[in-house]
This record gives structure tokens, C-alpha cells and sequence, in this order.
């Protein structure tokens, strides 16, 4: 439901369109519904969002939002993530509150993961 003044969608950048798609689709299981050859849109994920054709990534050391998953299961999470053709970049670190990792998804852009389980 959108709510007033609320966040309600975020759009990301791509270079390849198929290959972000099957990453998220992968490790996420999200499903995607194309709107022409260069958009693509999720949603029922936190927040609905897309992808939009482009050579730019967002990656948070350029200024980026980072947008940080939840997870109950950190490290089968990171599992999926590798197995879905995504990079680490920064292995699983403690911080005050729980643990995470950055992941660099086919199109390079950058998110997190975190869990407060086994901090």
C-alpha cells in the first residue's frame, strides 16, 4: 500500500539487464516485469523498485544509497548470492548490532546484507 511521504520505489542502474535479472531472480527469488528492452521492474521485496538500461552502477565508495537486505541466515544467504553469480566485496564483519556483508550484483552495482542472528 503507498503511503503518504513514505518511501516507496528506488531505481538502479544496469548494464545488463538479463544478467541483473537473473542474479535477483537466483538468489532472491524476485520476479520482474519488463516494461520495453531497457526497464525492468520488481516488486513485494521491502520496497518496489527497477532497472534501467545504463553503463553507471551505484556502489555506496561513489556516493551511493546502499540498500541492506535482511537476513535470517547470513551466511546461506551470501551462499545464494555466490551461487546466483553475484561478488563478495566485503566479507562477513561484526558491527554494533549484528553482521553483514557487500555483494556486487552482474550490473556492478553494490549492496549489503545483515543479520542481528549470531552477533
Amino acid at each position: 500500500m503507498n503511503q503518504h511521504e513514505k518511501l516507496n520505489y528506488v531505481e538502479f542502474p544496469a548494464k545488463d539487464l538479463a544478467a541483473t535479472k537473473a542474479f535477483f531472480e537466483a538468489a532472491f527469488g524476485w520476479v520482474f516485469t519488463d516494461y520495453g528492452p531497457e526497464y525492468t521492474a520488481f516488486a513485494d521485496q521491502g520496497l518496489d523498485g527497477g532497472f534501467f538500461k545504463s553503463e553507471l552502477c551505484a556502489a555506496q565508495d561513489r556516493g551511493s544509497a546502499l540498500l541492506v537486505f535482511y537476513s535470517g541466515a547470513l551466511e546461506e544467504t551470501q551462499g545464494k548470492v555466490e551461487r546466483g553469480g553475484g561478488r563478495i566485496s566485503k566479507a562477513i564483519f561484526p558491527f554494533p548490532g549484528g553482521r553483514r556483508f557487500h555483494f556486487i550484483e552482474p550490473s556492478g552495482n553494490e549492496f549489503a546484507v545483515w543479520s542481528d542472528i549470531g552477533a
